[in-house]
């Protein structure tokens, strides 16, 4: 009697959680090829490249400089008194310093490339956010998925694909 009751307790939980899960909808999209397809995104992304590219120029300048002050202080050191070796060595250290807090200031988590980031390029996601979720309430979808992302999607059906749609009513 005990694994009748048993049993039947596991076949409604069962046939319960089928049908919960039955009655969940699903998409997915696909996040790059709606930002590659707006020019916003697009410049934006060009805007921070040139952007990156010309603060790790100075920066790289800034290092060839240092290593020019080290190379040249290698071969006179023999020639100057302890108070000049200290000296120069603080100088080089220094310099160094200031260096490094230029790149963290420039790419740290916090930084300035970041601060643009957030300025250019989140108010574009922003509104893809929403036009996504905006698509998923009008059409009473569960769930919608990232296909480009890192989400764990090892496969996605084309008919779940709803990034035309959403780039439909982002033009709109």
């Amino acid at each position: 009697m005990r694994f009748r009751t048993y049993l039947m307790i596991a076949l409604f939980a069962v046939a319960g959680l089928g049908t919960q899960l039955s009655a969940q909808k699903i998409a997915s999209i696909d996040m790059e090829r709606i930002l590659s397809s707006i020019t916003e995104y697009q410049d934006a992304q060009e805007q921070l490249d040139q952007l990156a590219a010309k603060w790790q120029q100075e920066i790289n300048q800034e290092y060839d400089a240092i290593k020019g002050l080290y190379n040249k202080y290698q071969a006179e050191q023999v020639l100057m008194t302890d108070d000049q070796r200290s000296a120069q060595e603080e100088a080089i250290l220094d310099r160094e310093t200031k260096v490094r807090n230029m790149q963290r200031e420039r790419f740290g988590p916090e930084g300035a490339l970041f601060q643009r980031r957030q300025e250019l390029v989140k108010p574009i996601q922003d509104a893809i956010y929403e036009a996504v979720e905006t698509y998923a309430n009008q059409n009473n979808y569960d769930f919608i998925f990232d296909r480009a992302g890192a989400a764990g999607i090892i496969f996605s059906s084309d008919q779940y694909d709803k990034t035309d749609e959403i780039l439909r009513s982002l033009r709109n």
